[in-house]
């Protein structure tokens, strides 16, 4: 297109407006402004990324320790549950042992006792720990005031009482006591080291009493 001046007048040129010098200066501190606030928003984001990293590689170092020491826990529950099987099992050993020695021990004190006792015989002999029950029977009653004397000196015995004494009627023609006594195992008993009671004399067993066939 085509444009024709009629006017025979040469076009006046667009002035350009001059912008004031504080509007310039406001731009120029606005963008630096930015600058800066871009800078240190950079830096912050980088900074902080940089922690988030050590973080999140500081948990991942803790979670493999923490399923390494759980490992290690069971690992040690298991030889705790083995500690103790075998505890209890060398228990089981011990108690048998001991229960072992002891019998054989107990039954020495018995019968280093009752050999030192005339017309005096054991029917049984029950223990619970160091508690014994004896029954027995005998060809008067000093025999077994006589044993009782006898369980005391030997030193092996505590607390030695008379629970029942009574006349055995089964056989009429033979006088004889059924009794019942217990005693405690001295905690200090000791067979080779406990000195030997000299045996006491017996009396003769007492006749039958009147009105008996």
């Amino acid at each position: 297109m085509i444009r024709i001046n009629l006017l025979g007048q040469a076009r006046p040129k667009a002035t350009k407006q001059a912008v004031p010098l504080e509007a310039t200066m406001q731009i120029i501190f606005l963008l630096v402004a930015l600058g800066l606030a871009a800078v240190v928003l950079s830096v912050t984001y980088f900074q902080q990324k940089k922690e988030l990293d050590s973080t999140n590689a500081r948990i991942a170092a803790l979670r493999a320790e923490k399923q390494s020491l759980q490992q290690v826990k069971q690992d040690v529950d298991r030889f705790e549950t083995q500690k103790s099987v075998l505890e209890q099992r060398i228990n089981v050993i011990e108690t048998l042992q001991k229960n072992r020695t002891g019998g054989q021990e107990l039954l020495q004190m018995v019968a280093n006792t009752v050999v030192r006792v005339d017309a005096l015989w054991l029917t049984s002999l029950e223990r619970s720990g160091d508690n014994l029950k004896i029954t027995g029977e005998a060809g008067s009653i000093n025999a077994v005031a006589n044993f009782i004397t006898q369980l005391r000196r030997s030193g092996y015995f505590d607390k030695v009482e008379i629970q029942e004494a009574k006349e055995d009627d089964f056989v009429k023609s033979v006088q004889t006591y059924n009794f019942t006594m217990t005693a405690t195992v001295a905690q200090s008993s000791n067979p080779e080291a406990q000195p030997q009671a000299k045996p006491a004399s017996t009396p003769p067993p007492q006749p039958a009493a009147p009105g008996r066939s």
